[in-house]
């Protein structure tokens, strides 16, 4: 049974494109780390989920999300259950998800500011990155917007004349998010002299690929990916919202805006995510004693 088979399953469960792509993406990680560590078939068992979830805390991946893969897993559990490729449930959700305890404070990692001076000055370099690229930099880092909602967004939804991005986000809600002139400036540029050339110009969709009239989400985490190795520093997509977020409010920007910004649903969400304190803000706390 491959991951072909599970994504179907799913699709007959009745479960949601996006849903699907989670599970299959999560247990893909889950049979590349038997394959590549364990030197194993990738076959789900008591002793490979224990080592991979041991591996996943000792790589220092997020409670949150460790507990997401986990979820993933025990649903292609229940698939191989139903189709009697193994016989045993293997994960218990209550036993085996990492618990936090209640009052525990909750870490969001986000760019320091030194990173994203770093990060903004390499993407200044026109030889080592695309007009493209550096516009995908500056959409996620000045509008925290999902890699999903930064791949779905259209010329049109762009007011040029008011300096907003009109953004459609989970479950359709709607919001609008105000651009700083120098990243309206980068679209003009963007548009007047990449896209132009490019056999998609014609495209509805702000960022194309040379191969589509949409760019993939997933070109857009490879080439963060490649270039975190030059900068000695990890970026992914939602890191910039966790950047964009942590920055409004150490600026002083009230909750209630950021959660706007956001398209948090509730304001306790931004909250029990983004109200944190450094270590070193900590420290200075306490020399004021």
């Amino acid at each position: 049974m491959n991951v072909d088979h599970f994504s179907n399953w799913l699709f007959t469960e009745g479960k949601a494109t996006k849903t699907i792509e989670s599970y299959v993406n999560d247990v893909k990680g889950f049979q590349s780390y038997l394959q590549v560590k364990l030197k194993d078939k990738p076959v789900l068992s008591r002793f490979s989920f224990v080592r991979y979830k041991e591996q996943l805390i000792k790589e220092g991946y997020a409670v949150s999300t460790i507990n997401k893969k986990i979820n993933s897993l025990k649903v292609y559990n229940d698939f191989l259950r139903t189709k009697g490729v193994v016989y045993e449930s293997f994960i218990q959700l209550r036993k085996d998800k990492i618990k936090i305890a209640a009052g525990s404070e909750r870490s969001v990692d986000a760019l320091s500011e030194d990173q994203v001076e770093k990060l903004l000055f390499y993407v200044e370099d026109g030889n080592k990155v695309s007009t493209r690229n550096k516009l995908i930099v500056y959409l996620l880092l000045y509008t925290g917007v999902r890699v999903s909602e930064l791949i779905g967004i259209k010329i049109a939804d762009i007011d040029f004349l008011t300096s907003h991005l009109h953004i459609i986000g989970k479950g359709g809600k709607r919001r609008e998010i105000g651009l700083r002139q120098e990243v309206l400036e980068l679209v003009r540029q963007y548009m007047k002299e990449e896209r132009s050339e490019s056999v998609f110009r014609h495209s509805d969709y702000l960022l194309v690929s040379q191969r589509a009239e949409k760019m993939h989400r997933d070109a857009v985490r490879e080439w963060l990916a490649k270039i975190s190795k030059e900068l000695g520093f990890k970026l992914y997509p939602h890191l910039f919202r966790h950047t964009f977020c942590t920055r409004l409010l150490k600026k002083g920007v009230d909750l209630t805006t950021v959660s706007k910004l956001a398209g948090h649903s509730t304001v306790n969400m931004t909250a029990q995510f983004y109200i944190q304190t450094t270590r070193e803000e900590k420290m200075d706390a306490v020399n004021l004693l």
